[in-house]
């Protein structure tokens, strides 16, 4: 039995307005670095954190997103997006960011990091975890 725990961080909120979304990232990494196995999930408000094009001129707010790119480096590649969050904001999976990771059991070959999932198949992913965090 492995000793390293799964850690699962929820992110619920709107990435910009207050500051949950940038801690998240911000733990996520830490926790990488310290090589926990590190899962993300979009839920609610909190898939507009993925979004393509982010603009933060009129929020005033430093535009933290091109830091997601950077998970797959961190050996980050489960990000969870639950499927009936996205359709109620009116969004699909192209209007997320392209985010890969490079799949060293594969002769490192680039893969997607997103999976779309439904709400059923995220509390089977929430079910596996030793942590949930949620931000």
């Amino acid at each position: 039995m492995s000793d390293i725990k799964k850690f699962l961080y929820v992110n619920r909120k709107a990435p910009y307005g207050t500051i949950y979304a940038l801690e998240s990232l911000e733990v996520v990494l830490i926790g990488a670095a310290f090589e926990q196995d590190v899962s993300l999930a979009f839920v609610d408000d909190g898939v507009f954190q993925l979004m393509k094009g982010q603009d933060t001129t009129e929020v005033g707010m430093k535009n933290f997103s091109p830091t997601y790119s950077a998970l797959g480096d961190y050996d980050v590649n489960k990000i969870y997006v639950e499927k009936e969050s996205l359709e109620a904001r009116g969004l699909t999976v192209d209007d997320l960011m392209d985010l890969k990771y490079e799949d060293e059991d594969d002769d490192w070959a680039e893969k997607d990091s997103i999976r779309v999932v439904t709400a059923e198949e995220m509390k089977a992913i929430m079910d596996e975890q030793d942590v949930i965090l949620s931000f």
